[in-house]
């Protein structure tokens, strides 16, 4: 069992937003600044994780930049998809997701890094038998469909095994239900986040293995995604945008106890009871952790790495029938314009 920690480098974003107009030349002249609104598309289903926007809207910081900020939800393909048509001006997509739909020429790029450790595991029950990548050979296994990071690392993981996806039972859990199906014992093995159903299962009491992705199958974090077309027409919000939602990771990771109570008034029921509360609080806490990885920690929230993308590109181009772009290069994919 091998655990990858792909740290992606680059710098923070900083932004001073506001612009100053005078109706009169007196000295008593009031600074005014433009609303820009912008539509932010997060992962499928409300929750803790998302907590950094949740408290930077929350807290006035987005409308101190001069922001009107609308968060939905969306599962990730639909996000890129969205994003690359003007539908969405920015979104939180897996970076696996973002080669193929550069690749089939969807105008997307990404901007900024906030899963400095990829999250993605696949979680085995060991009364199933399961005890290395191996033992997953003619098992069920859970996964919401077949698609971004976290089907990649199943395949990476079956790959180093030596097995392909045609050695597992293979069920789809398109409503996300795959975790409950884990502990319920539907499935013997899901795909999951680290930082989400892990706690779950362990929280149930549910003895599991946990595979982590292999060191040989590196893949980019979730991150900030927007189109070429929107950073040209709002360069500035975008940018004000990204620097408020790092500094509230920050916040969060200095104190998680902030997150829970952002994402409680979103997500009432995550909070709803002190054992709720405790649960919401372990996942907030898990997720601080695969904000930021080695490199992360050194350069900060936000950073990319034009070195660690061209790997992941590397290794899906050698996965069957993953459809990578001849001569795709990392340029093609990050814009790291917004970050200082």
């Amino acid at each position: 069992m091998k655990r990858i920690l792909f740290a992606l480098l680059g710098s923070l974003a900083l932004v001073a937003a506001g612009c100053t107009s005078s109706a009169s030349p007196t000295p008593s002249a009031s600074a005014s600044v433009a609303t820009v609104k912008l539509n932010v598309g997060l992962g499928y289903i409300s929750g803790v994780q998302f907590a950094p926007f949740y408290l930077a809207q929350q807290s006035g910081a987005y409308s101190a930049a001069g922001l009107e900020v609308m968060l939905q939800n969306q599962i990730d393909p639909d996000l890129i998809s969205l994003v690359g048509s003007g539908g969405l001006d920015l979104a939180l997509a897996d970076g696996t997701s973002m080669i193929p739909a550069v690749s089939q020429g969807i105008p997307v790029r990404y901007l900024a890094t906030i899963y400095g450790v990829l999250p993605n595991v696949v979680i085995a029950r060991t009364d199933s038998g399961i005890m290395s990548p191996a033992d997953l050979a003619g098992k069920r296994v859970g996964t919401p469909g077949q698609y971004g990071s976290g089907y990649l690392t199943l395949l990476g993981i079956l790959d180093e095994a030596s097995l392909s996806i045609g050695d597992v039972s293979l069920d789809l859990y398109p409503d996300f239900g795959q975790t409950q199906a884990l502990i319920s014992g539907a499935a013997d093995a899901t795909t999951g986040y680290a930082n989400n159903d892990l706690v779950q299962a362990q929280a149930a009491g549910v003895e599991v293995e946990v595979f982590y992705a292999s060191a040989a199958a590196p893949f980019a974090g979730p991150g900030l995604i927007s189109s070429p077309t929107t950073i040209e027409s709002k360069r500035d919000a975008i940018r004000a945008f990204i620097a408020a939602t790092l500094e509230a990771m920050r916040q969060i990771a200095a104190n998680p106890e902030l997150g829970v109570d952002a994402a409680a008034k979103v997500v009432p029921e995550v909070a709803a009871t002190p054992a709720a509360r405790e649960g919401s609080l372990a996942v907030m806490k898990a997720t601080v952790d695969v904000w930021a990885g080695p490199l992360q920690e050194s350069a900060g929230y936000g950073a990319i790495s034009v070195e660690g993308w061209e790997t992941s590109i590397n290794f899906m181009r050698s996965i069957p029938g993953q459809k990578v772009l001849d001569g795709l290069k990392a340029s093609d994919i990050v814009d790291e314009s917004l970050l200082p």
